[in-house]
């Protein structure tokens, strides 16, 4: 047991340094909010960041559309053509799907 404990540095060999060092290695691996926690967490965040910046853009984008129907009568015929296959009553409407 002698010849194990001469084989340690002194440094750390000192009783607040070993306390430190597990102190640390405690907080690194076993603890609730550990390290590899924190990582997950701080990869979580830049993903949900992303998201909110992805969202922002598309309501400003929407937001500019809806201002855009709610003031141009055309635009509105073109959206209710377009999206919802709406039609005068003297026309044929036809859909074509692309099969790629």
């Amino acid at each position: 047991m002698n010849r194990l404990w001469n084989k340690i540095p002194p440094f750390f060999r000192n009783k607040y340094v070993f306390t430190f060092i597990v102190f640390i290695v405690w907080l690194f691996f076993f603890d609730q909010n550990n390290w590899i926690a924190q990582m997950q967490y701080q990869f979580e965040l830049n993903k949900l960041d992303n998201e909110r910046e992805f969202y922002e853009e598309e309501i400003k984008i929407v937001t500019q559309d809806l201002k855009e129907l709610q003031t141009n009568p055309k635009s509105l015929e073109k959206f209710a053509r377009e999206k919802y296959l709406m039609k005068k009553d003297n026309e044929e409407v036809f859909v074509l799907i692309d099969e790629d």
